[in-house]
C-alpha cells in the first residue's frame, strides 16, 4: 500500500478527531445502564449520531420477550455497512450497554468531562470509546483515496454485560451479518487472540421451615448449603494446579458470589440459593467443567438427604481460541500499533469473558481490539471514575483504519 494512502489516512484520522471526541461525548452522557437494561432509548441516540456522520444504519429490533429472556427491558441491534466493491467482509463491534456507575466518582458518570487529557464517564473506556474508534477509522478509510476491494460494517450492540446472546449472536443467526473477519471492542496496548469462558449455576437448596425452639422439626437449609460451599472451596483449590498456555491467562476460577435465603433470625431456614462462578481457560472443555461441579454439589448433598437441591445454568460463555485465518488481523494490528503507539504490542489472552466469542463459535477469525490502556484496572473500567485517554483513542483509530486498509486493500 503507498505511503501517500498511509499519509492521506492519518490526516484524515486528525482531522476529524474533534468530530470523534464530540460524537464519544453525545454518547457517554446516554444512559445505558444494564441493568435494568432499558438500551433502545441509547441504540436510537447512537443511530442518529451515526447518521449525522452519513453512515446508513438498520436497526434490528430484539422483540420485547427474547430481551425479557435475557433479563433486559429493551434491545436493539444497529448495524453500518460500507461497500468499496467485491471482498472480504469486516465486521467492527462495541457494545453501548454498560455496568450501573456505583459509588465514588469524583466526576460526573454521563458528563464526559475531559481533565488532564482524559475523558470522564460510564462506558467511556468499556466500550463507547470503540463505537468512536470503529465508526471514524470507516470514515478515515473511505477518504485515504485508495483502490479498495470489500465491505466494512459497524456493529453497535447493547447485551454486552448481560451475557450477548441478543447482540453478536442474535444478528449472525438470523443471518444479518456474516462476515469473513471481526474486530472486538478491546484496549490499544495488547491485541486479544483468547479468553477465558464463563459458567454461571444457581444452587437452590430446600428444606422444611420450623421454630427455632424445635429446630429438629424442621430441615435446615443452611446447613446443607454450608457443606455444598465447604465442598466447593476445597474442590477449587485444586484449579491451581491447571494452567492454559495462553500468555495472559493463568488458572480457572471459581467464586460464590452471591447468597439469598433464610425467613427471620428464629425460624430454620427453608431455602438458601447460592450463585457461583467458575471461569474456563481456554484448553478445558466447558460441558465438562459444569459436570464436574454438579457432581460436587451432588456428593456434598448426599449428606443431607432431607435437603433438596436444584442446579441451573444461568450462563454459559464458551472460551475464545484463536481460528485459522486470525494472523491476518494480528499480523498487521502488531505493525501498525507497534509503529503508531510507539511501544510494542503483542497478542495475548485475558481472563474475562466477551462477545467476541459469538463470531468465534460462528467459524469467523476474531481479535480484540480498540481505544484504552493496557487493563482495565488502569482505565478504571467497571469502577468509579472510569476513564479514557484521548490520545489513546486517537492512536486506535489510526491502528483500525490502517488494518483496514491493509484487508481492503490488498496489502495482504
Amino acid at each position: 500500500m503507498s505511503e501517500d494512502a498511509r499519509r492521506r489516512l492519518h490526516d484524515a484520522v486528525l482531522r476529524r478527531f474533534p468530530a470523534e471526541t464530540a460524537f464519544l461525548a453525545e454518547l457517554v452522557r446516554c444512559p445505558s445502564d444494564n441493568p435494568p437494561g432499558d438500551c433502545a432509548p441509547f441504540a436510537a441516540r447512537a443511530a442518529g449520531l451515526l447518521e449525522s456522520l452519513g453512515l446508513a444504519v438498520e436497526r434490528h429490533e430484539v422483540p420485547a420477550a427474547e430481551a425479557r429472556a435475557a433479563g433486559m427491558v429493551s434491545a436493539v441491534n444497529l448495524v453500518a455497512r460500507r461497500r468499496f466493491g467485491a471482498g472480504p467482509t469486516v465486521a467492527l463491534n462495541a457494545h453501548g450497554d454498560v455496568v450501573p456507575p456505583g459509588a465514588g466518582w469524583t466526576q460526573d458518570p454521563y458528563g464526559a468531562a475531559i481533565v488532564d487529557g482524559a475523558m470522564y464517564g460510564r462506558g467511556v473506556a468499556v466500550s463507547k470509546s470503540d463505537v468512536a474508534t470503529y465508526a471514524f477509522a470507516l470514515l478515515a478509510l473511505g477518504e485515504c483515496g485508495a483502490p479498495l476491494a470489500g465491505s466494512v460494517e459497524l456493529h453497535v450492540t447493547v447485551d454486552e454485560e448481560a451475557g450477548g446472546a441478543i447482540g453478536p449472536k442474535w444478528l449472525l443467526e438470523r443471518g444479518i451479518t456474516r462476515p469473513d473477519y471481526a474486530v472486538a471492542a478491546g484496549f490499544s496496548y495488547g491485541i486479544v487472540t483468547a479468553h477465558n469462558g464463563c459458567l454461571h449455576l444457581e444452587i437452590e437448596i430446600t428444606g422444611r421451615q420450623a421454630h427455632a425452639a424445635l429446630p429438629a422439626t424442621g430441615v435446615d437449609a443452611l446447613e446443607a448449603a454450608t457443606e455444598v460451599l465447604a465442598a466447593l472451596y476445597r474442590h477449587r483449590r485444586g484449579y491451581a494446579q491447571r494452567h492454559s498456555s495462553v500468555a495472559g491467562i493463568d488458572s480457572p476460577t471459581l467464586v460464590v458470589g452471591l447468597i439469598k435465603g433464610g425467613v427471620n433470625t428464629n425460624v430454620v431456614p427453608d431455602r438458601v440459593v447460592l450463585r457461583l462462578d467458575r471461569r474456563i481457560i481456554p484448553e478445558e472443555n466447558a460441558d465438562s467443567a459444569e459436570q464436574e461441579l454438579r457432581e460436587v454439589i451432588a456428593s456434598a448433598m448426599a449428606a443431607h438427604p432431607s435437603a433438596r437441591c436444584a442446579v441451573r445454568r444461568i450462563l454459559l460463555a464458551q472460551p475464545l481460541a484463536p481460528l485459522p485465518g486470525v494472523e491476518r488481523l494480528v499480523e498487521p494490528l502488531m505493525r501498525h500499533a507497534s509503529r503508531i503507539l510507539g511501544a510494542p504490542v503483542a497478542a495475548h489472552g485475558v481472563p474475562l469473558y466477551t462477545d467476541a466469542r459469538h463470531y468465534a463459535a460462528a467459524g469467523i477469525p476474531t481479535v480484540l481490539y480498540g481505544a484504552g490502556p493496557r487493563s482495565i484496572g488502569e482505565a478504571n473500567a467497571h469502577g468509579a471514575d472510569e476513564h479514557l485517554r484521548l490520545d489513546d483513542l486517537i492512536m486506535a483509530t489510526e491502528v483500525v483504519a490502517n488494518l483496514l486498509l491493509d484487508l481492503l486493500g490488498g496489502a495482504q
